[in-house]
């Protein structure tokens, strides 16, 4: 059969032939009025959505598409694709867990580097004819907390231990055996730990506000803070008045809370940068991320288990009786 995909991601269209060549129907609608437009008069077509955590897919749309069976999210994140929604309509649910982790993890430390030895103030400086001798500090043997240590943690980790002499600890939901690094039982506990702190972890509600402003202050007038995961994990307030008050020493950020919005007060400070959410965004990942999709896909439509599937919940009781 052709199954019949609607692809509302923006950053992939250079590899969608690797899913026309696998014969699925690709439908585009990368916009809004596209994606609403897409559902209306396309709808009852649609066997496959494409989305990303931020765009994800909410319970009205997939009441509307009748014949949706399966969701495919790119990256790992997936917080605004409704799962209740999916369960009660009996649809499958996958991501790319894992896929992007080495450029999601090279982002980071670029960001790390980029915000510890000050280089875009820099850059700046010397175009405009400045040549300002900036002391910074160095990475060597620095203490690197990971708060999330999945796949991105993980390679986040090897970085910074094997490239950068720094000493790793981490906090993640539970204590891994099987990793060299030194467990911290709360964000504070390893934000007091750690000369610089950087988020991995999901975003969603067990992850919300985690980094407040009792981490912060743990973390110090010296340290540094990097977030290549979700802002939500962030309290965006807290985190603003942290470093207007010099509480910390910079931050470098590559989510935000409502994008791609960001706010002002972050655009005034000369001890932040600011990317517009392109950690996971390089040639290799976006190909290795396309092709997991078209696996999966290929999976589900001919009656074998899919790769990456997402945990759901319990279908609710209402439902039972429809279907």
């Amino acid at each position: 059969m052709t199954a019949t995909v609607l692809v509302l991601v923006e950053t992939i269209n250079e590899y969608l032939p690797i899913l026309e060549r696998q014969g699925f129907h690709l439908i585009l609608a990368p916009t809004p009025a596209e994606r609403a437009a897409a559902i209306a008069r396309q709808g009852s077509q649609i066997d496959a959505v494409l989305t990303r955590g931020p765009l994800g897919l909410h319970a009205n749309e997939i009441a509307a598409l009748p014949n949706l069976k399966i969701i495919c999210v790119i990256g790992a994140g997936y917080e605004h694709v409704d799962l209740q929604a999916a369960a009660d309509h009996g649809i499958t649910v996958t991501n790319g867990a894992g896929v992007n982790a080495s450029s999601v993890a090279d982002h980071a430390m670029a960001l790390l580097l980029a915000l510890v030895r000050d280089i875009p103030r820099a850059d700046a400086a010397v175009r405009r004819g400045e040549w300002p001798k900036i002391m910074r500090p160095s990475l060597a043997g620095k203490r690197l907390g990971i708060l999330g240590l999945g796949a991105v943690g993980i390679a986040i980790a090897k970085r910074a231990a094997n490239g950068f002499d720094m000493s790793v600890s981490y906090h993640n939901r539970q204590h891994r055996s099987d990793v060299p690094y030194s467990f911290c039982s709360t964000p504070t506990e390893l934000a007091r730990h750690s000369d610089f702190l950087i988020v991995a972890a999901p975003g969603g509600l067990g992850t919300q506000h985690l980094i407040n402003r009792q981490v912060l202050d743990a973390l110090g007038p010296q340290g540094f803070i990097v977030n290549i995961a979700r802002a939500s994990v962030i309290v965006t307030a807290d985190l603003i008045s942290a470093l207007e008050q010099r509480r910390i020493a910079g931050a470098a950020l590559d989510v935000f809370d409502n994008e791609p919005q960001v706010p002002d007060a972050f655009k005034g400070l000369a001890n932040v940068i600011l990317t517009p959410h392109v950690a996971g965004l390089s040639p290799e990942a976006t190909q290795g991320t396309v092709e997991l999709v078209g696996k999966n896909l290929t999976a589900f439509f001919s009656g074998q288990p899919v790769l990456t599937p997402i945990a759901l919940p319990p279908p609710t009781a209402a439902t039972l009786h429809n279907h």
